[in-house]
């Protein structure tokens, strides 16, 4: 057993890897004046400027923007461990980030996108499914809880209306499209993943 401890294959170890991974990120990118010039996702720059499909999770357009998203990445991050969660689903929750991000090109109206959202909504739906599909009985609950509240707050959002949204409470305009293309990046990196075992 100790030597399980010690090895990313303790469940839910890789998950808390990828997620400090993820909150490093969006720290440092905090950090580094004008980030979004140079990191945000851009429809226009995608095929020129690959690597936003990666660095736009770390760009913030305000204080509150990053601290609510480093907030939900900790409650999220917490579940690798209570869901014991295995290392392929962290692997495929490194998989939908830059899909995430790809996948909004379906709204190339939305000309720039940052921050972590899309792709902490690709990782509930992540541990949803394999909680679900590696739990047993009480567990499976909560797994397909998780997924009916991700599936309820998509459809609240309402992804296919306008690109932006200004919401109260928040000093910025949202962009739920990037929820719902984190929660179908992650659906699907979480299907291959559990069927390549």
């Amino acid at each position: 057993m100790a030597h399980r401890l010690s090895g990313l294959t303790y469940p839910g170890r890789a998950w808390l890897a990828a997620a400090a991974v993820l909150a490093a990120g969006a720290v440092a990118g905090a950090g580094i004046p004008a980030a979004a010039a140079v990191l945000d996702w851009q429809p226009a720059l995608a095929l020129s400027e690959p690597w936003r499909a990666w660095t736009a999770a770390f760009v913030h357009w305000s204080g509150l923007h990053l601290g609510a998203n480093l907030g939900a990445l900790a409650v999220l991050a917490s579940l690798g461990p209570a869901g014991r969660l295995p290392a392929r689903a962290a692997l495929a929750w490194l998989a939908a980030w830059p899909l995430t991000h790809a996948l909004l090109l379906l709204r190339p109206e939305l000309s720039h996108y940052g921050g972590l959202s899309g792709v902490l909504h690709a990782g509930v739906a992540i541990a949803g499914w394999f909680i679900v599909a590696d739990g047993a009985g009480r567990a499976r609950w909560i797994g397909g809880a998780i997924l009916a509240g991700l599936a309820a707050k998509l459809v609240l959002e309402a992804p296919w209306g306008p690109a932006l949204r200004a919401l109260p409470g928040w000093d910025i305009p949202l962009a739920p499209v990037g929820h719902a293309t984190g929660a179908a990046a992650g659906l699907a990196c979480a299907v291959v993943a559990r069927v390549r075992r």
